[in-house]
C-alpha cells in the first residue's frame, strides 16, 4: 500500500524523496517532522557533518493546507555541503564500505558510490517514517526506540513503552540507563583516542498494535521479514532479532513461548512478550519488539589495509571525514523504518482512500476481534 523512493548524494545540492499510498485528511505537523530530522543528527560521537547541516525539509506536494491529499508526499532538502564536484576521487577501498563492490559493479569511481551509499540518505527516510508515525498515532500506535548496547556497555533490564519514553530523555546516546549511558560515553571516547570507531545495538518497541498486520499465507507477507529487511536496508545494520531473538537458541520450548490467556474485557492476551509480538509473521496484540545490531563505522582514522585501484599496489585504505558512532542516530532511523513497515501492514489490512474510511474499517475490526 506504501512505498517511496529517495534520490540525492551526500554532497550533493539536493535530498528528496516521494511517499506514495498516504490516504487523504492526514494532518501532516511539519514541525514534528523537522524535529524527528533534529533527533537523527544529535548523539554523542557524531562527526563534523552535523555540525554544518541544519536539516530542514520542504513538502513539494501531496499536502495542501496542512492535510494530505491522496497524492504522492514529496519531500526536499537542501544539503549545505554542497563540494561533490569538488571532492577528489579516491583510489583506495574502504574496507568495510561500499567502495570496491560498488566501483567495479558500476564500473566507475568510488567517489561516485560512496555518494549514494551514504548513510546520509536516511535523511528522507526520517522524514517519511514521521509522516508514517503521524498516521499511526491516530490509531495509538505509537513507535519508540532506544539504545542498550554500544560497544561492550550493554543495558541488561527490558524496558517497557513508558519507561522509554521518560528515560531516553536528554540522553546524549539515546539510552534510559544513567549509568549505563556513562559506560557508553567511555567506550565512544575510547574509539576516539584508539582513532577507531565502535558499533552496537539498538531496539524499537511499536505500543498498541493491533492483532493481525501481516499474514501467514504468503512469505512476502510476513511483516517480521517485511521490518528485518527494511532494518536490513539501513547502512551498517547486521543483525535484527526479534523479542528473546538469538537467546531463542539456549531456551526451553517451555519458557519460549507465550502462553495464550483469555479476559472479557482485554479479549485474547499474552502476559509475556518472548516473540516479540509476533507469530506466524503476524502481530498477536502485544508490543512488537526488535533489536538492531550496527557495525562500527567502516571509514576510521586508523587506516585499514586496502589496495590503490589504479596501480594495485597494496596502501593504506582513504579517509574521508566520518562519525565514530552513530548507533544514537541509528536508533532513530530504525524507529522511521519500522514505522513505515508497520503503516505499510496497517493500510494493506484496513484499506481506505482517506482517513475516515480507514478510521470506520479500523473500528469494524475491532468490533469483530470482540466478538470471536
Amino acid at each position: 500500500m506504501l512505498q517511496f523512493i529517495t534520490c540525492g548524494e551526500s554532497h550533493g545540492k539536493y535530498l528528496s524523496a516521494i511517499l506514495e499510498g498516504v490516504p487523504s485528511g492526514l494532518k501532516v505537523d511539519l514541525e514534528f517532522v523537522q524535529q524527528e530530522l533534529v533527533r537523527r543528527q544529535q548523539g554523542y560521537g557524531r562527526g563534523g557533518r552535523q555540525k554544518i547541516e541544519k536539516d530542514r525539509v520542504e513538502l513539494t506536494g501531496g499536502v495542501y493546507r496542512g492535510m494530505t491529499t491522496g497524492a504522492p508526499i514529496g519531500f526536499l532538502l537542501q544539503n549545505k555541503d554542497v563540494t561533490i564536484n569538488t571532492l577528489p576521487q579516491l583510489d583506495r577501498p574502504r574496507p568495510g564500505h561500499a567502495d570496491l563492490a560498488g566501483a567495479l559493479k558500476y564500473r566507475q569511481g568510488i567517489r561516485e558510490v560512496l555518494e549514494r551509499a551514504s548513510a546520509r540518505e536516511t535523511t528522507m527516510r526520517v522524514a517519511i517514517g514521521a509522516v508514517c508515525k503521524l498516521l499511526l498515532c491516530e490509531f495509538g500506535v505509537h513507535v519508540i526506540g532506544h539504545v542498550i548496547q554500544i560497544g561492550k556497555a550493554r543495558l541488561e533490564e527490558e524496558v517497557s513503552f513508558e519507561d522509554i519514553e521518560k528515560r531516553r530523555e536528554g540522553s546524549p546516546v539515546n539510552c534510559v540507563s544513567r549509568e549505563i549511558e556513562k559506560q557508553m560515553v567511555e567506550e565512544i571516547n575510547q574509539a576516539m583516542k584508539n582513532r577507531d570507531t565502535v558499533g552496537g545495538k539498538f531496539e524499537i518497541r511499536v505500543h498498541g498494535v493491533p492483532i493481525g498486520l501481516g499474514s501467514h499465507v504468503h512469505y512476502k507477507r510476513k511483516l517480521t521479514g517485511r521490518i528485518a529487511q527494511g532494518l536490513m536496508s539501513m547502512q551498517s545494520i547486521k543483525a535484527v532479532e526479534f523479542g528473546l531473538g538469538v537467546l531463542e537458541a539456549q531456551t526451553p520450548g517451555s519458557k519460549a513461548h507465550d502462553e495464550i490467556f483469555y479476559d472479557p474485557k482485554k479479549g485474547y492476551y499474552h502476559k509475556t512478550n518472548r516473540a516479540g509480538g509476533f507469530t506466524g509473521g503476524m502481530t498477536n496484540g502485544a508490543d512488537i519488539l526488535v533489536r538492531a545490531t550496527m557495525k562500527p563505522i567502516s571509514t576510521l582514522r586508523r587506516e585499514l589495509q586496502s589496495v590503490n585501484m589504479k596501480t594495485k599496489e597494496k596502501e593504506k585504505a582513504d579517509f574521508e571525514r566520518s562519525d565514530i558512532c552513530a548507533v544514537p542516530a541509528g536508533s532513530v532511523i530504525g524507529e522511521a523504518v519500522v514505522a513505515f513497515e508497520v503503516a505499510d501492514a496497517f493500510l494493506e489490512k484496513f484499506g481506505g482512500d482517506s482517513t475516515v474510511e480507514l478510521k470506520r474499517n479500523y473500528d469494524g475490526y475491532l468490533k469483530q476481534l470482540k466478538e470471536m
